[in-house]
């Protein structure tokens, strides 16, 4: 068992990774970047959670959701006025 499986199961407590989950980790703990596109429920957060636990050092993630959300927030504040 690889350490990204052992990780999956003992930390997150699933047997197998989803759709194309384990290409995208494996890419990540080699050094390598991605750019995955996942829809919501999708399981993004453990593509980004495993490289991190396994991989030494600090993982960084980019993300547009935050500013995407904080940007709807005002928006939403303008309609309402």
């Amino acid at each position: 068992m690889d350490a990204a499986q052992k990780v999956l199961q003992d930390t997150f407590g699933y047997d197998g990774f989803r759709f194309n989950q384990k290409q995208i980790i494996d890419k990540l703990i080699s050094g390598g970047d991605v750019l995955a596109l996942m829809p919501t429920g999708g399981g993004k957060s453990i593509c980004y959670q495993i490289p991190a636990l396994v991989r030494p050092g600090v993982g960084i993630v980019v993300s547009p959701l935050i500013a995407f959300n904080a940007r709807s927030s005002r928006c939403t504040s303008i309609v309402r006025g």
